[in-house]
């Protein structure tokens, strides 16, 4: 069976931390420090989630992301000018994560030529907009980005990087610019006076490339980790498909580097070790694609493959390969999901019940909660993780909240769960799942409250700067059950206006102005930005006049059916 924990390995960390010895030694290889990467080259590797990469030519520097911040970029700028006054005459985008310092730049550069993918833009309002409850909840969760510093759930690291944002650097000001040189296909130009070649690589972004310059043998990439790729993201992602993968590393590969620097991890020197370290790194990635397949087309379900396969022993010599990040077997359920979606052909995940009654029904077959919690106890105390999982999850499943949510249970049961999860935490090797194990630990004790990350957060500058984006994301807030009278709202901000049709359990956006019949709303971008985030209610706005409505009533009856407490009447 392809192992997830190893309770024999359990090592207690420097800040008190419950952690695995092979996590808690990967540490070591995410500590700030700026590495030269040949004579003209550095990288500057536990700054924070990423790298930032600075290549020196014959007219000055080119820097390779920007990180999450401004201040990210600054404390690398700063370490960089410890070792070259260089001027920095370029900036490149390996993928849209790691784009938000770039403004600290701007002021050595502030006519700074910036390079990117055109997939970027799409990519960064995608994740920041109809499923950001849902994004921002899997990246806490994932980076334990609420769990403390010290003590036995302290965080260690996040897999690729020391720490998903560095504490130093807040506030955390973003400072993204859009790239003005875009490219989809191969690219070739030539920047700081070097011949360089952008490489469109996909791996857990569509947008990522790989940047080749020749002259210096150097290549700088987003697909080979300090640790075994995911395939799988626990925080939720589309799927990652190893197929194109594969094709960017053996391209990768076929550059010959002799110097090899990477969005994630400390580079690597020699062509040798280089063209080694990525040949076991593809073959890690052909492994589950090539094992999940000849299993699904022998019938088995991922569970069954899962426990029929385990992780070469070969994908463990190196850390590149390890386990250190996610986890072998979420990367082969992620895969019959990318493949065949979410029915594996099991007749019990055909039509299942409904969570709760599932849950209610197998403690009751079980002999009632008195017996399940006796299993649950045998299990913690033993060890026997993967069954105190299970059983505790139909303890707080079997009650559901008003939301639909089945996350209630008596408090025992909770604890017992979060003990489970504890257990699982402290002995695997995966940084993902630690985080996300710890995480939800600590909200069934009642220590964390997530809330915030199950609804959209709207700030009032942001909706200020851009009205029509927030309206459409109105649609996926619509309450279908709370929806009485159907019809159009037109909103006039002044400088844009915009319309949501009612019908049909759905709301349809629009860009249109006056149309007749529909309820016409004219309101300041301001008051709009307000009313979202929850500062002032619609009724509150429209006595005062900062909305004026041509039907007040009517659109506060078709405003209430929308998840947003501004918007809500009584009833």
């Amino acid at each position: 069976m392809l192992e997830s924990v190893f309770p024999e390995g359990r090592a207690r960390g420097p800040a008190g931390q419950e952690v695995h010895e092979r996590l808690l030694a990967h540490s070591t290889r995410l500590e700030k420090k700026l590495y030269a990467v040949g004579p003209h080259a550095w990288c500057f590797v536990g700054n924070g989630l990423s790298n930032q990469t600075f290549v020196r030519g014959p007219e000055g520097v080119i820097i390779i992301d920007t990180g999450e911040c401004i201040e990210e970029m600054e404390a690398a700028l700063a370490a960089f000018r410890e070792v070259s006054e260089d001027p920095v005459v370029a900036c490149v985008y390996s993928h849209f994560h790691y784009v938000g310092g770039t403004k600290a730049l701007l002021v050595e550069t502030p006519e700074l030529p910036i390079w990117g993918h055109g997939g970027i833009p799409g990519n960064l309002r995608r994740f920041s907009g109809e499923v950001g409850p849902r994004g921002s909840r899997g990246l806490a969760h994932q980076f334990g980005v609420l769990l403390p510093e010290s003590g036995p759930e302290g965080l260690v690291n996040v897999g690729l990087g020391r720490f998903f944002r560095n504490p130093a650097h807040a506030p955390f000001t973003s400072g993204y610019i859009p790239a003005q040189h875009e490219f989809m296909e191969p690219t070739q130009t030539t920047l700081a006076g070097l011949e360089v070649h952008f490489l469109p690589a996909p791996s857990d972004a569509t947008d990522s490339i790989t940047i080749w310059i020749p002259a210096l043998k150097l290549a700088v990439n987003n697909l080979l980790w300090p640790a075994l790729f995911n395939v799988f993201a626990i925080r939720g992602e589309e799927y990652r498909d190893p197929r194109i993968l594969l094709k960017g590393l053996d391209e990768l590969g076929a550059l010959g580097a002799t110097h090899l620097a990477g969005a994630h991890g400390p580079p690597l020197e020699g062509a040798a070790l280089i063209a080694e370290t990525i040949e076991r790194y593809r073959d890690s990635i052909q492994f589950l694609w090539d094992q999940s397949v000849r299993m699904a087309n022998r019938g088995l379900g991922p569970g069954e493959a899962i426990a029929s396969l385990a992780w070469p022993e070969t994908f463990k010599e190196h850390y590149t390969t390890e386990q250190l990040y996610g986890l072998a077997e979420h990367h082969i359920r992620q895969i019959y999901a990318g493949l065949f979606g979410w029915f594996d052909e099991r007749e019990e995940h055909l039509l299942p019940l409904p969570p709760a009654e599932r849950a209610q029904r197998l403690i009751a077959g079980f002999g009632g909660e008195v017996a399940v919690r006796a299993a649950l106890d045998e299990a913690l105390e033993t060890e026997d993780f993967r069954w105190a999982l299970e059983l505790g999850s139909w303890l707080v499943r079997q009650d559901p909240g008003p939301d639909g949510r089945c996350d209630g249970g008596a408090q025992e049961d909770r604890n017992r769960l979060a003990r489970a999860l504890r257990g699982v935490a402290y002995a695997t090797t995966s940084a993902n799942v630690r985080n996300w194990c710890l995480t939800r630990a600590l909200e069934l004790e009642g220590t964390l409250d997530l809330s915030r990350f199950r609804r959209h957060r709207f700030s009032v500058g942001a909706v200020a700067a851009d009205p029509m984006a927030a309206l459409k994301l109105l649609r996926v807030q619509l309450d279908p059950a709370r929806l009485t009278e159907e019809g159009t709202l037109v909103f006039d901000f002044g400088v844009a206006q915009g319309s949501l049709t009612l019908r049909r359990g759905v709301a349809v956006a629009g860009t249109e102005g006056a149309i007749e019949g529909a309820v016409h709303l004219t309101l300041a971008p301001e008051v709009w930005g307000k009313l979202l985030a929850g500062k002032q209610t619609l009724a509150e706005a429209l006595a005062s006049g900062a909305v004026v409505a041509s039907d007040g009533d009517r659109a506060q009856r078709m405003l209430s059916a929308f998840e947003l407490p501004a918007f809500r009447t009584e009833g």
